[in-house]
């Protein structure tokens, strides 16, 4: 089928497969309110421990188990993501090469600088300038169009009312992806289904793979394409993107777009709500940035080390080392607790308080070293967007006395439950 075949193809899909993509996601978060405290001990107690599962009196090891490790502290955790010769990103084959295949999150050097420069062009800073004004300011633009149509249908008194999880910062980070990809616009309800399924194997294993495998043959069809006529859009840059004779295979297109989706959309969706969160709950703070919006920046990078959207990161040890006086046994499995570093006493004065006024340090919310997130100019690009504009466009933004009990809740990864506001 074509590209213009597929534009015009009805968007409705079976009803066996209709179901709220919003739920099923959700599940992914968990219900932990407040993991801080709990972090915070494990942290002051020992930076790095053993984990304990197994060790219950009486409980039997399972064979060829690997020792399990957690790393609290932010120097620690630091050094771990800086050492790729001593902690390996290979973990991730294992853990989620059966639904993305061989992407860069699991390789070592030299193969992951080599994969990491090929996909790195296509995220120059030229080329961000030009989809914050021609693709994510339309996205953003248009949801609040949306927003502000049903509040002013909806308002009483003058107000509107609006929930921004659901309506705003759920749907608006796939949208980018969408564009960015160059998708038919008629493809974006599926695709974005797809993704979500995608990124929810943790709770759907059967769905995931088979949103995994569409996907695939979706992508094939336009990277063939994109082989033979270059567009101006992401696939392109990928299908043509050449350093010192290297190329990038279909497959490892596949697999560079499929984790494109949890690192591209996931992540944003969490980190832009999150933030807003903070403003929210904190108006003295969001008043501030209304006034001034060159606050924005730092404000966006307060809500990253406050609450970062994934709280860790899997790196397996390669050689005998020792890390914070611990010995560490070559093939053990270490988790970096990046929410417990963003939040080192040691590092922040008062880390539990949400404070975009304080001296700017760096946080691990997007990694560390070698293997930093590509993608983190263009989440900080949409999410200051998107704040921008939601603040000019929904005048006196606050959060909605009458709201259930908005908050941020999940043990990995964090984002509100909802954002219910009022504007006007």
């Amino acid at each position: 089928m074509s590209a213009t075949e597929r534009a015009t193809e009805p968007a409705t899909e079976p009803a066996s497969e209709q179901y709220d993509p919003y739920e099923a996601f959700g599940d992914l978060a968990g219900d932990v309110r407040d993991p801080w405290p709990d972090l915070a001990a494990a942290r002051r107690q020992a930076p790095v421990q053993r984990n304990t599962m197994f060790a219950l009196e009486g409980a039997e090891v399972p064979p060829d188990l690997p020792d399990e490790y957690t790393v609290y502290s932010y120097d620690l955790v630091s050094q771990v993501l800086r050492d790729n010769q001593t902690f390996s990103s290979e973990v991730y084959a294992a853990m989620m090469g059966p639904v993305m295949g061989h992407t860069i999150l699991e390789m070592d050097e030299p193969e992951h600088r080599r994969h990491r420069g090929l996909v790195a062009e296509a995220f120059r800073h030229k080329t961000l300038a030009r989809w914050e004004t021609e693709l994510v300011s339309a996205v953003v633009d248009e949801l609040i169009d949306a927003i502000v149509d049903r509040g002013g249908a909806e308002a009483a008194g003058g107000r509107g009312r609006a929930e921004l999880v659901r309506e705003f910062t759920f749907p608006f980070p796939v949208q980018v992806i969408a564009r960015i990809l160059g998708l038919p616009r008629r493809d974006y309800p599926r695709f974005q289904r797809w993704s979500l399924e995608l990124i929810s194997v943790g709770t759907d294993w059967d769905r995931g793979i088979a949103a995994s495998e569409k996907l695939r043959d979706y992508f094939k069809e336009i990277v063939d394409q994109r082989r033979a006529e270059p567009a101006d859009d992401l696939i392109s840059d990928l299908a043509h993107a050449e350093i010192d004779g290297h190329t990038l295979s279909d497959e490892e297109i596949f697999a560079f777009l499929r984790l494109l989706l949890p690192a591209g959309v996931e992540t944003t969706y969490r980190s832009s709500g999150n933030l807003l969160f903070g403003l929210l709950t904190h108006p003295d703070q969001l008043d501030a940035v209304r006034a001034d919006r060159s606050l924005l920046p730092q404000a966006i990078e307060e809500g990253l080390r406050w609450e970062p959207p994934l709280h860790g990161i899997a790196r397996v040890a390669i050689v005998d080392t020792e890390l914070g006086g611990v010995a560490i046994k070559a093939g053990s499995v270490l988790s970096v607790a990046i929410g417990a570093a963003n939040r080192d006493e040691t590092r922040y004065a008062e880390p539990d308080r949400f404070d975009i006024f304080r001296d700017p340090q760096q946080h691990i919310a997007f990694g560390f070293g070698p293997h930093m997130c590509l993608g983190m100019h263009l989440a900080r690009m949409e999410t200051r967007v998107a704040v921008d504009a939601l603040i000019d466009r929904l005048p006196d933004l606050r959060l909605d006395p009458d709201g259930d009990d908005p908050h941020i809740r999940g043990q990995i990864f964090r984002s509100p439950t909802a954002l219910p506001v009022l504007f006007g």
